[in-house]
């Protein structure tokens, strides 16, 4: 499909679409409890799975640590419900929504910082008794917010960058600084996600209430209210719209 300007459109990720019915591959797909909401488990499909797999598979949140996550977008919070079901004692929401941080703050976050009105690399050092957190999380993937989370981290802490950058972002740090800083520094690519091992975990952790995936639906929407909900969404309103098909049931 082409826009009138001749710009070719594809499926994200070869699966995506807003249609009634799509085809797609065995492959691509996971069986889960026929009896978990679909909306909420659905969800699993992209930004949650990637928000939780950042903290839990990229950053390897242990019991008693400290999280920050920079970016309270359905992605980030998502990274703050991991570290919260991973056993964080600490969890640190960053945003320069104060909206956003409070959103954060329902589902699991400790601490919030409004970016815009104080500096979060000495907020989230004064949270964590001046070491910094274990694990940053960049859930936004600016140049900006990646050193944040670069000198927010403890010296032996993990920087996990899950925020897609835009292709021409370029990032500068003092090499001596990467080096002497210690630790590791990590992209994740879909939290680092096993489909079959872990929606069915994942799932089973929502039923038993330790995850609340009901709490990402902010509406249920039908397909000719996608453009509606897009603007929602870039205006910080929702975290998920999840378009139902009354008529719809997969086999």
């Amino acid at each position: 499909m082409t826009l009138e300007d001749g710009t070719e459109l594809s499926p994200a990720l070869g699966i995506g679409a807003f249609a009634e019915k799509t085809l797609v591959a065995a492959g691509q797909c996971t069986k889960v409890d026929e009896d978990a909401d679909a909306a909420a488990v659905g969800l699993l499909g992209c930004g949650v799975m990637a928000g939780i797999g950042a903290a839990i598979n990229t950053g390897e949140v242990k019991r008693g640590e400290s999280v920050a996550v920079i970016g309270c977008g359905g992605v980030g919070i998502a990274a703050i419900a991991g570290a919260k079901l991973a056993g964080a004692t600490t969890i640190i929401a960053v945003d320069i929504d104060s909206n956003k941080v409070e959103m954060a703050k329902s589902l699991g976050a400790t601490h919030g910082v409004n970016s815009s009105e104080e500096d979060p690399i000495d907020a989230i050092r004064a949270l964590t008794g001046g070491n910094g957190a274990d694990v940053v999380i960049d859930a936004v993937g600016r140049p900006e917010t990646y050193k944040q989370a670069f000198y927010a981290r403890d010296l032996a802490g993990r920087v996990v960058l899950v925020g897609v950058p835009a292709p021409d972002m370029k990032l500068e740090l003092p090499l001596l600084d990467v080096f002497g800083r210690g630790g590791s520094l990590k992209s994740s690519w879909y939290g680092d996600c096993l489909p079959s091992r872990d929606f069915p975990m994942l799932v089973q952790h929502y039923k038993q209430g330790n995850l609340d995936l009901d709490a990402f639906v902010s509406e249920r929407i039908t397909i000719d209210q996608v453009e509606e909900a897009f603007t929602r969404m870039h205006e910080g309103k929702v975290l998920r719209s999840v378009v139902e098909l009354p008529s719809a049931r997969v086999r």
